[in-house]
């Protein structure tokens, strides 16, 4: 192991990007390296979502990978600083690439890779968006591995004597198949792209009806942490900040639609301008009334 920890972080000394990455320790198993609140470009190399391992006895387990196979090396690197372990499972929360690219440095570790079910018809695509956006150095050796392991609803591990439970949500959401991960022995769980609270969440793949039932869910749960795939808040709170914007964001335009009010101008009049300096409010949140507006309108009918 400890020649295999110097091998990674030779190589990784060649590489041209150092991601700087630095884990917080969130309780005493729990550690997390959070990404940044900042659209994915060359100047972070899609540092931008949160990817948390857990020290299980014998192994880590990983819950979202990351951006690229450099990402994860480093990542690996920190882990092992911390305690000398292999990582059993990797689990990633659902298709957005920015929580998944660092695949391939952990399946060849050896690692089991559990993903959404989606991920069985998912395309794999010419040039990822990831790989469009930051430098093709920082992207070096990173592939589209996929999950060999599918999550359809709910699925349960053993790590060393410890359950992990896996659920799907099971219907549109932040996206068409998002899975959060609950380890009852931590109080834990990892809610992926479901929680934001460091800038505003994105609708443009989810609807907006099913991603609030998600968090109604989330906040039954007799739990600690609730940790996002965005946002460094790690207590029950963290899931405030979405649920309070999506809430705000259906009551305002349920109202619109009931008057007759048409998208253009829904989208003109629903400014929440309480968040307008929150990051990605500017890209988003035009976007996101749209979005939503044709998802009640439609499941209204």
């Amino acid at each position: 192991m400890k020649s295999l920890l110097l091998i990674i972080l030779l190589v990784n000394s060649l590489f041209s990007f150092d991601y700087k990455l630095h884990p917080k320790e969130v309780s005493k198993n729990i550690y997390c390296f959070f990404g940044l609140a900042q659209v994915m470009d060359k100047r972070n190399n899609g540092n931008m979502s949160n990817s948390c391992f857990v020290n299980m006895g014998t192994s880590y387990l990983v819950i979202d990978s990351g951006p690229t196979f450099q990402y994860a090396t480093q990542a690996y690197a920190q882990m092992q600083k911390i305690k000398k372990l292999r990582v059993s499972y990797v689990i990633n929360s659902h298709v957005h690439d920015d929580h998944w690219l660092g695949n391939g440095f952990y399946k060849k570790q050896g690692a089991q890779i559990i993903g959404p079910s989606n991920f069985k018809d998912l395309p794999k695509a010419k040039i990822t968006r990831m790989q469009k956006r930051i430098s093709e150095k920082a992207f070096q050796g990173t592939r589209q591995v996929y999950p060999t392991i599918f999550v359809d609803g709910n699925k349960t591990l053993q790590i060393n004597g410890e359950k992990v439970f896996i659920k799907s949500v099971n219907h549109k959401a932040h996206t068409a198949d998002d899975l959060f991960v609950y380890i009852p022995s931590q109080k834990v769980v990892f809610a992926g792209d479901l929680v934001f609270n460091a800038r505003l969440p994105s609708l443009r793949d989810g609807n907006i009806n099913g991603w609030l039932t998600a968090l109604q869910e989330l906040r039954k749960m007799d739990v600690k942490y609730i940790i996002g795939g965005h946002g460094e808040v790690t207590d029950k709170r963290s899931i405030d900040f979405t649920y309070n914007y999506l809430n705000k964001l259906k009551r305002s335009l349920v109202k619109l639609i009931d008057d007759g009010v048409g998208i253009a101008d829904a989208v003109n009049r629903v400014t929440m301008k309480e968040y307008k300096d929150v990051p990605f409010y500017n890209s988003i949140h035009r976007q996101n009334v749209e979005s939503a507006y044709r998802t009640l309108e439609w499941e209204d009918e």
